[in-house]
């Protein structure tokens, strides 16, 4: 049963309702997540972003340099080349992130890798 706030006062007036969804997560340090994509013109270059996951996070991501049109640079989390290859993985990155990106943004990209195998063996 609809509430009553959620009807209208007379057949004229909009109904108007809110579709809320609330994803809740674990605090990530550094607060980014898999893959980070460095506009070419974006408020923080690859240098200072490599200082922050160095400091925060060694050893975890790996900063690489693009020619690409509109990204200076990718950062990678190194867990997701050991899933994928990089040259497998980063077209598919950098092609989808264009998609919604500028030169000025900063792109953040939670990437879920699933391997599936099926083996046969002799009985």
């Amino acid at each position: 049963m609809p509430s009553k706030s959620l009807l209208p006062s007379s057949p004229s007036e909009p109904k108007r309702k809110a579709d809320v969804n609330i994803r809740l997560s674990e605090f990530e340090i550094p607060p980014m997540q898999d893959v980070l994509l460095v506009g070419k013109r974006a408020p923080i270059g690859p240098e200072a972003i490599r200082r922050m996951v160095s400091a925060l996070s060694p050893d975890q991501y790996e900063v690489i340099q693009l020619d690409h049109d509109i990204f200076e640079a990718v950062v990678l989390k190194k867990s997701l080349v050991k899933l994928l290859p990089k040259e497998k993985l980063l077209p598919l990155i950098l092609e989808e992130g264009a998609r919604i990106a500028t030169e000025k943004t900063v792109v953040k990209a939670q990437v879920n890798i699933e391997i599936q195998v099926s083996r046969v063996v002799d009985l």
